[in-house]
């Protein structure tokens, strides 16, 4: 069996994942980045994403991501996340009413006083959400 890392996902509410994995690949600000044991410690910021991890048995998993920061150390990654997701937990219906209202918001902008990086934003992670919940394998 292949050598194992801790994967923790926190948000102030909750822990979302907390286990023994064998890879982790996270949406880093500068580009997704893949965590093995072993690996060199170092802290980043995260975007708007999908956090993928193999789990012991060699499934892949996913978990949506609303921004925050990662830690990697050679026998854990840390995710502080700002909201957090497993696929099985994303409501689907939800996520597209959120990217309906994000696409009018955006569509309105000069008409209205809307703020056009938090509309994007919402519009981003709606994306996000709706194409982790399409994947069915994971």
């Amino acid at each position: 069996m292949a050598e194992t890392i801790r994967l923790e996902i926190v948000t102030p509410e909750k822990y979302v994942v907390s286990e023994q994995v064998q890879i982790v690949m996270a949406p880093g600000t500068l580009g997704e980045f893949g965590v093995l044991e072993g690996h060199t410690p170092f802290l980043t910021s995260l975007q708007i994403g999908k956090v993928r991890y193999r789990d012991t048995s060699g499934t892949e998993r996913a978990v949506f991501v609303s921004g925050g920061f990662a830690e990697a150390l050679p026998d854990r990654v840390t995710i502080l996340a700002e909201s957090a997701e497993r696929r099985q937990e994303i409501d689907f219906d939800r996520a597209k009413a959120a990217l309906n209202r994000a696409e009018e918001r955006l569509a309105a902008v000069n008409k209205d006083n809307i703020d056009t990086a938090r509309a994007q934003a919402a519009l981003n992670r709606a994306i996000a959400r709706i194409k982790i919940a399409e994947t069915r394998n994971l």
